[in-house]
């Protein structure tokens, strides 16, 4: 290869009325405003397909000749006027919600969102799955309320691989390279047009970054690229290639990259952030770069900084599944982190204690444990996520019953405009209030849909059917073709499926717990279901699995060998390369989602709420969104929410596949087959008009994010700002109160507890009265509890029934304060009483702190 001596970067040359046009075209409000894309797709439909829907590529490949037409098009230009206008409407806007709400603060806060991935559109491979079609949907919602929000990430050459399917069915990797001068991506330059440049840690080395914006309609996404000359060693620049590839080594390095990196990019960009949110722990390094700044700027103890700026931090978990969790052994850490060590005054063993976390037989450093020490709030994605990550973190807060454990939760949703059909669009414009697109999350919106006939909204469902079959088959004969199969086997893809057949879609990470074969246990019981001639029905998978994940390629292997079978090839699908082009197809046009993993190892799951909006039901297991969404009106549950211990997890799976056979015998296909005089499926629109009416205002990121700036980012930031600067008095006070107490705390000792009757009617007080020895400490610095509730067959006050009142100081005598409260019961049986001591401050988060807690 020649190396070039200059680089030259040749840009679109638009005529001036249309120079606009690349300024659409690089602001990816196009991904979920459908005018933008029917402009675009105007200007060149063919193009449009061909170029994965990228206008930037598009403007690029454009002939100069219709670029000529087009600008002396009437039609055309009144069509770009109104993008334009109704752009910069959205643009400009001040009657967001945040303005609504917090548009009075002094101060707007910086708000900076760091993901290891960000789902956005099907050109940008910026992503693998669920966590970061998440992210991405956070940042078109922020946009969209007006949230001043900031995404951080990588940005990867090849991002996550492209899937095909070899002769065996057996799922192959191949990672073409991205094309960053012809993707809605901007490098970041100085005054001087030089790229701005970060660099963090190595082992023996600096390793350098250059930082790309992809502008997210008003929120700016910040990506940090490798690639740059100034790494000499090869494995420094190929470290942004691929998302999640490579080995261990690869993985802490992209999350140095992304979270020390990240920190100094903002730094570079002049963005010192107020509140950093961690989407998961791959960004959690980012908490040593805010201490180790606020040490050389403010003079600060590692331990002072610390204290200062947990404050301002936000974890988000999204697994709950052990294995899936970020950690690194102490060689890696070792390895990366010796000098930065010392450059924060800690000693190895406290570095690792920072995220120790013991596995058993040996320890590991752990980003999830680090990321929740280190935050002022902790978090999972759904009601039952939540309370599984409660369970799950309990022993990282000693003595603290579960239900207390400081992870809420805030269940994900959709961008609703990225993923509801055109055809869709079309129906709630006609009968919904002419709000809905800006109102997604008020129910009184969706009660319009008792408006929509139901004739209008089948119709409008069907279309959207035909049209996923007709892409089903364009797909299989693509796929085939790739295979080499013969002409006779590839016309035979035309004959798949039936547009007018119940329609199934099952399309997610092929993880071996979402369990795709689950449908397979009973395959001669399938057969009969699938190949009814009166009720057919039909299934369309896609997924990938990773590269290393042998059990879900395994699963891959054998639901394409399935539908190869004659009683099958026209019923299932494989639609290979799952990607959110995919996903759209199949959201939109398929009849049932269904989803059947191993509950509870599912923290939400997010595909099945894009069905919602475009007339398809759910059929699940009770896990993740589900097991708070369903109702018998709006879609079916697999079983009754149960869990199995491993052991038996073959069993399980024979009960719930039985589960799911007879659903589909008993409900589904009889409800979609049941039709009235005039062709309707009655009982079938009204749970999609139910879904829709229950389930539409609340499982979207207009909703999602709101509830994360009303529970976390504003309570945040509000925080931080009476905390004020790191080196004034309110700050350093606080950082050395808290200190404080974890040489002291040892010293409370409860005394003497005393309740004044042991035996009262219902409606009766009781007053409990609580000697304690502070110590160094006074009332003001704790808050007593009385701590009450029912008993167990053990004796114990149970968890789940608990309750707690504060206790107010009536005398003092030396260090020991006798404290004072009430408790009143409402309901016959035995009651269990207890006294705890918890830390107090008005700047302090949560009482509940790690080791920081006595109980009587």
């Amino acid at each position: 290869m020649i190396k070039p001596v200059a680089t030259v970067n040749v840009v679109p040359k638009l005529p001036r009325k249309l120079k606009r046009l690349q300024e659409l075209a690089y602001n990816l409000r196009w991904a979920w405003d459908y005018e933008t894309v029917s402009l675009f797709r105007r200007l060149d439909p063919d193009l449009w397909v061909k170029t994965n829907r990228n206008p930037v590529w598009m403007l690029g490949l454009i002939s100069q000749e219709r670029l000529d037409e087009v600008q002396n098009d009437p039609a055309f230009m009144a069509h770009l006027d109104r993008v334009c206008a109704d752009f910069d409407e959205y643009m400009a806007s001040k009657n967001t919600w945040y303005e609504k709400n917090y548009g009075k603060l002094n101060k707007k806060p910086i708000i900076a969102y760091f993901s290891m991935e960000f789902g956005l559109t099907e050109c940008l491979q910026n992503y693998s799955g669920g966590l970061g079609v998440l992210s991405g949907d956070h940042l078109k919602s922020a946009s969209d309320i007006g949230l001043p929000l900031i995404g951080v990430g990588l940005l990867y050459q090849e991002g996550y691989f492209q899937q095909y399917l070899n002769s065996d069915g057996y799922q192959q990797e191949s990672y073409p390279i991205n094309d960053y001068a012809n993707l809605p991506v901007e490098l970041q330059r100085d005054k001087d047009g030089t790229p701005i440049k970060i660099s963090v840690p190595m082992p023996g080395r600096e390793l350098y970054a250059q930082i790309w914006k992809v502008q997210v309609g008003r929120v700016p996404l910040y990506l940090l690229d490798s690639n740059v000359p100034d790494n000499h060693l090869e494995e420094d620049r190929n470290l942004t290639d691929r998302l999640y590839g490579g080995d261990r080594r690869t993985r802490i390095r992209q999350e140095i990259l992304m979270g020390i990196g990240g920190i100094r990019a903002l730094d570079a960009l002049g963005l010192r952030p107020d509140v950093c949110h961690m989407n998961e722990g791959h960004s959690a390094f980012l908490i040593l770069e805010r201490i180790r700044q606020m040490m050389i700027e403010h003079g600060l103890s590692f331990q002072q900084a610390q204290e200062i700026s947990k404050a301002a931090n936000l974890f988000t978990t999204h697994t709950p599944v052990p294995a899936g969790l970020e950690r690194f052994g102490f060689d890696l850490i070792d390895e990366h982190f010796t000098d930065y060590m010392k450059e924060l005054g800690l000693s190895r063993e406290q570095f690792i204690d920072l995220g120790r976390e013991d596995m058993g037989d040996y320890e590991l450093f752990s980003m999830p444990v680090f990321a929740q020490r280190f935050s002022s709030g902790s978090n999972g994605v759904a009601e039952l996520h939540g309370v599984v990550s409660r369970k799950m973190w309990q022993w990282v807060y000693p003595n603290v019953p579960e239900k207390e454990v400081p992870i809420g939760s805030v269940t994900n949703g959709i961008h609703m405009l990225s993923w509801v059909s055109g055809e869709m669009r079309t129906l709630f414009d006609r009968y919904l209030n002419p709000d809905w697109k800006t109102r997604e999350d008020d129910p009184e919106i969706w009660k319009g849909v008792d408006d929509i006939p139901a004739s209008e909204l089948w119709r409008t469902h069907e279309r959207r059917r035909e049209r996923l079959v007709a892409f089903a088959r364009q797909r299989l004969r693509e796929q085939l073709t790739r295979r080499g199969l013969s002409q006779m086997e590839i016309e035979l893809a035309d004959e798949v499926l039936n547009p007018e057949a119940l329609t199934i879609g099952f399309a997610r990470r092929f993880a071996t717990y979402k369990r795709a074969t689950l449908i397979f246990q009973d395959v001669e019981r399938l057969k009969k279901i699938l190949n009814d001639e009166k009720r057919p029905v039909q299934i369309i998978f896609a997924g990938k699995a990773h590269p290393h994940d042998e059990g879900g390629k395994a699963f891959i292997r054998d639901i394409v060998n399935l539908s190869r079978q004659p009683e099958l090839r026209r019923k299932i699908v494989f639609l290979e390369n799952y990607d959110m082009l995919i996903a759209r197809y199949l959201v939109q046009g398929v009849d049932v989602w269904l989803n059947n993993p191993r509950r509870p190892k599912e923290a939400s799951g997010t595909s099945g709420m894009k069905v919602i909006y475009n007339g398809g039901l759910n059929c699940s297991i009770l896990d993740g969104w589900w097991a708070e969404g369903f109702s018998p009106d709006v879609g079916w549950a697999i079983g009754n929410g149960e869990e199995y211990p491993e052991e038996e997890w073959d069993h399980q799976d024979y009960i719930e596949a039985q589960a799911l056979y007879n659903v589909l015998e008993q409900d589904i296909i009889p409800t979609f087959y049941t039709r009235g005089s005039d062709g309707l499926p009655r009982e079938w629109i009204n749970k999609i008009k139910a879904s829709m009416k229950k389930l539409a205002p609340f499982f979207n990121t207009r909703r999602m994010v709101q509830e994360y700036a009303e529970k976390y980012y504003m309570p945040t930031f509000d925080l931080v700002s009476r905390m004020g600067k790191p080196n004034e008095a309110t700050a350093i006070d606080y950082a050395n109160w808290r200190l404080n107490l974890e040489h002291v705390w040892k010293q409370i000792k409860i005394k003497h507890v005393s309740v004044d009757k042991t035996e009262v009617t219902v409606g009766t007080e009781i007053n409990v009265t609580a000697v304690i020895d502070l110590g160094a400490l006074t009332p003001d610095d704790v808050s007593v509890q009385l701590y009450y509730g029912e008993l167990n067959t053990r004796g114990e006050i149970n968890d789940n029934s608990s309750e707690s009142v504060t206790m107010k100081p009536i005398s003092q005598d030396g260090h020991e304060y006798t404290f004072q409260g009430k408790v009143k019961y409402h309901a016959t049986g035995d009651r269990g009483v207890s006294v705890r001591v918890l830390p107090y401050h008005t700047l302090l988060p949560t009482s509940i702190q790690p080791e920081l807690i006595t109980w009587a």
